[in-house]
């Protein structure tokens, strides 16, 4: 796994349309890049995310995946703001997420790409992308993805927002489950640490652990897990 710098990718491109955005603010980088699928979601201060479109199923399947697990490229995207990218999902080693890495090959996946939606330096949301075949993109392909993720990041706010009013009943908004908010409330308690940081160390635990974030939470809240026994 890779992460790859952005330096270079605002140049002009040979090429590239000045792509007019419509309802489907995934199809260019399916058109435009050697991608099989894609999917685009915009954060939230609170937490939560928005995915505000999946190209097919799979690409649906992969996006509900990493926020279910709390791993994936998109999490190194969203730590990083960098692009994080596994060419080959098979060979590439995967230690920021061994979980959601595990079964990618039974699910036909052969790489991963996932690249920051950018306002300046502030980071917005993640393109994520596959393909059914390994390897990595070229130059020119890289440029335009960054290309394309920077120009799609008003498109993508906007559509959030009209998600977020009730206007795309086919966005998926991402949110943390009640138990995952009762347990971070519990161990802010329990350790007289902030609600961001229980939150990661919940996340730290589960991925240590390689288990999904919510069944963790709700060991916290039935009492069968107390942070403050855990060797320090």
């Amino acid at each position: 796994m890779a992460d790859v710098s952005q330096a270079g990718s605002g140049a002009p491109l040979a090429g590239v349309p000045d792509w007019e955005w419509g309802a489907d603010l995934c199809a260019p980088f399916v058109e435009l890049l050697p991608v099989s699928g894609a999917s685009i979601s915009v954060f939230r201060r609170d937490g939560d995310a928005t995915t505000v479109c999946a190209s097919d199923s799979l690409a649906r399947r992969l996006d509900a995946m990493q926020f279910a697990l709390g791993e994936g490229p998109r999490w190194v995207v969203a730590r990083t703001g960098k692009a994080s990218i596994s060419a080959d999902v098979a060979r590439d080693g995967h230690p920021d997420w061994p979980v959601f890495g595990a079964d990618l090959t039974m699910l036909g996946i052969g790489a991963l790409f996932a690249f920051p939606i950018l306002a300046g330096p502030v980071l917005l949301g993640v393109v994520d992308m596959y393909r059914r075949t390994p390897g990595p993109f070229d130059r020119e392909a890289t440029a335009r993805a960054f290309s394309l993720a920077r120009k799609v990041a008003a498109p993508a706010v906007r559509a959030a927002m009209h998600a977020a009013e009730g206007e795309i009943p086919e966005a998926t908004r991402h949110g943390l489950r009640r138990e995952v908010h009762q347990a971070v409330g519990m161990v802010f308690v329990q350790l007289d640490v902030t609600t961001a940081e229980a939150l990661a160390l919940l996340r730290a635990y589960a991925f240590s652990m390689g288990r999904p974030l919510e069944d963790v939470a709700l060991d916290v809240v039935e009492r069968t897990l107390d942070f403050r026994d855990l060797p320090g």
